[in-house]
């Protein structure tokens, strides 16, 4: 397992990381306090979604809390031009990618299917089909090299695909499938497996008796396993593996070692199945420590800055809790406005079907029983 960053925030050195991370300036002090700010307001806005969840304002939650450093350091390792397909979970991830922590909510409140594009951002709407991302993301990545835009040595050209998923899902069949595409077109595709040790409340351990990185070596795609608890290695692990799948290399696997702290969703009770000594074990590395620990070490951090980040993450679960709290439900009747692009007459009947059993409520003043 590569490990830049000890749980006691001890920096290793690493030839290979350490010059591809120098080389791109991402790991400056004012970078690594930049990563420390990301990772302090994503774990307050996730924190904070489960409270909205628990007050009824959320259907359903999927926390990340501890995979912070796994999403974060993904997330900021690609590059503008990349595409990236995320699960359900990857809060850290669109944070990086610029997506308002508010969108997210919004779709786990049930009222939107994904509130940015995906164009505009490169980052995939969330996915909640255990498995489906590897597909979806292998078969963009043969379209990048149809258009021309893979191995072409211009860097701000070249693009690749970050497709994003745990370890239960790992076990599904359109991995597998989806490893077989890209090994034999060689698809410009990094699959990235963040592995929380539970598959809701079946461990690792029953998933695979080998680590999950040995996994796709079958398939002749070339694979590592990095501490996901330290951001400063898998920051370098996946940017190495993007910049190889951008310049026509094929695929790579990233096993991105971590733990989900908190339940699998919160419509589960991880104490059934999951011993409270090991919750400690993972809890003492703990990534958002472990970086404040190396600043530390640094000399490139005070508790004034500390403050600055707990406020403005404060700040940040504020408004997200006031924001969800006002919304209004939409009307129901625009569910029928985009299943296809155009007008389908089917849709259109169902529309109308609708419309008239609604109806049927309305008083003699035409307002709802």
């Amino acid at each position: 397992m590569v490990q830049l960053l000890g749980p006691d925030g001890t920096r290793t050195p690493h030839e290979q990381l350490d010059a591809v991370l120098e080389e791109a300036g991402l790991a400056t002090p004012e970078r690594l306090r930049g990563y420390y700010r990301d990772m302090v307001m994503i774990r307050a806005a996730d924190l904070e979604a489960t409270n909205l969840q628990r007050q009824g304002q959320l259907g359903l939650w999927a926390s990340a809390l501890g995979q912070e450093a796994a999403q974060i350091g993904a997330g900021h390792a690609s590059r503008e031009q990349d595409y990236l397909v995320p699960t359900y979970r990857e809060h850290g991830v669109a944070w990086a990618r610029g997506i308002e922590p508010w969108r997210l909510l919004e779709m786990f409140r049930g009222i939107s299917h994904g509130g940015w594009d995906p164009n505009e951002l490169r980052t995939h709407p969330y996915m909640i089909v255990l498995g489906s991302q590897a597909p979806h993301a292998v078969g963009y990545a043969m379209g990048l090299q149809r258009d021309g835009v893979v191995g072409t040595g211009d860097s701000a050209t070249d693009t690749a695909v970050l497709a994003l998923f745990g370890d239960g899902a790992s076990s599904e069949g359109e991995v597998s499938e989806s490893f077989t595409f890209a090994a034999s077109f060689q698809a410009p595709v990094v699959f990235y497996t963040q592995n929380n040790q539970w598959a809701i409340s079946v461990p690792t351990s029953v998933q695979t008796r080998v680590p999950l990185a040995q996994r796709s070596r079958g398939w002749g795609i070339p694979s590592v396993r990095v501490d996901g608890n330290d951001v400063l290695a898998v920051l370098g692990a996946v940017r190495t593996a993007l910049d190889s799948a951008r310049s026509g290399g094929g695929p790579v696997f990233v096993e991105a070692l971590t733990y989900r702290m908190a339940a699998h969703t919160t419509s589960d009770d991880a104490s059934r199945y999951r011993p409270a000594a090991e919750e400690q074990e993972w809890a003492e590395k703990d990534p958002i420590l472990r970086l404040r620990r190396h600043l530390e070490q640094l000399g490139e951090i005070d508790e004034a800055f500390v403050a600055r980040c707990d406020e403005e993450a404060h700040d940040l679960a504020m408004q997200l809790h006031h924001h969800i709290h006002g919304m209004e439900d939409p009307d129901p009747v625009r569910m029928f406005d985009h299943p296809y692009a155009e007008p389908h007459p089917i849709v259109d009947a169902e529309r109308e079907e609708y419309l008239a059993y609604v109806a049927q409520f309305e008083d003699e003043e035409g307002t709802s029983a």
